[in-house]
Order: structure tokens, then sequence, then C-alpha cells
């Protein structure tokens, strides 16, 4: 009996990419992958280029396909946070903490929702609080949560872990030994998983 291929969502809050990637993952995936918060400066990639997951906002031609790929999903148009957040590591933190209570998915939709559904910028706390809410993390926990060496050494070593597969722009999903980035990376992956 051979072994079960798991695959991994690699994101970060920085890129409306990963939120059309994280809206319909789940879905289009055969099951669940693993999701693990990163960040997108631990992969080494030029956030100046032109690929999902930097954090600059997009150019207006990649904004426009981005909001023709959330029409096709049914989403609601794209609210991109003004002033767009320069410093998300509250919000990874959060992450990695609702991470480690096994709220993951639940705050890391929450939260991607707020930033690009909402327009809300996550480097504000309240925002990253309001993601928790959502899935019933207290605000108190989650802000210890924020601030312990534990969750700041999980987050550290996932980007590390992300970097070492190969990741270098997100969303990424990976699958085995092979590295799927970018807006298509849950059809590609599904593919990948239904032949491997």
């Amino acid at each position: 009996m051979r072994g079960l291929i798991r695959a991994v969502f690699f994101y970060d809050f920085s890129s409306p990419a990963c939120y059309l990637a994280a809206e319909r993952v789940n879905s289009t995936l055969p099951t669940v992958p693993i999701w693990q918060p990163i960040r997108l400066a631990a992969l080494g990639g030029d956030a100046d280029d032109a690929e999902p997951g930097r954090s600059s906002p997009p150019s207006t031609a990649e904004l426009a396909g981005l909001e023709r790929r959330a029409a096709a999903q049914g989403l609601p148009p794209l609210r991109l946070p003004e002033p767009w957040p320069g410093e998300l590591g509250a919000a990874l933190r959060a992450a990695a903490f609702a991470q480690a209570c096994g709220r993951i998915v639940a705050f890391s939709l929450a939260a991607l929702r707020q930033a690009f559904a909402g327009g809300r910028d996550l480097s504000d706390i309240d925002n990253v609080l309001i993601a928790a809410a959502a899935c019933e993390l207290h605000p108190r926990a989650v802000l210890k949560g924020i601030e312990s060496r534990a969750t700041e050494e999980r987050l550290r070593a996932a980007s590390e872990e992300a970097s070492a597969l190969g990741v270098r722009h997100l969303p990424a999903i990976v699958v085995g030994s092979r590295v799927l980035e970018g807006p298509t990376a849950p059809e590609t992956a599904a593919s990948a998983l239904s032949t491997a």
C-alpha cells in the first residue's frame, strides 16, 4: 500500500494571490493540505519582481488579472489595504499561534478576507484581533502568543523549511518534491496529487 502524499500550502498575508488561492485550495485539492504561513522575506526572492506574493501592492495590470480571478471564483471585488502595510510580523506570528491551537485555516481565511475583501491593514493589531475573534481565539491569548519566543521560532523554522524546499514565490504548494507556485498552484497541485 502506497503512503499518502500530503500537500503543504505556503502563503503569507501580503499577497492578494495568496488570498485567492486560500479561498479555493481546500476545495480544489483531493485532501486538505497542511496550511503553513511563512515570511516572504525568508525566501530570498526579489520583492520588486512581478511574481505573486511580494511585499508591495500589485501593479494596475496585475490587479486587473487578480480582480478577474476573484470574480471567476465568485468572490467580492478586491479591496487592497491603504496604505499598503509594510510589516506583517504580528499577523504572521498570530497565524503561527493559531496553527498551534488548531485554528490555522479559520484564522488565515479570516485574516486574508480582512486584508483583501475588507481592505484592512494587517499591520494594525486590531485587525489581526478581529480575524482571531472570527475563529474564536481570545484576544489576550493571541497577544500573548504573538509575543512568545516559541511562536516566533515556529514561524522562523517554517520559513526556512520553505526556502530549503525551493519555494521562491507565493502562493506555493509543495507536493512531494515538487514546488508549484503562482496563482494556479491549487489546480496544478490537484493534478499532481491525482497522478501520484
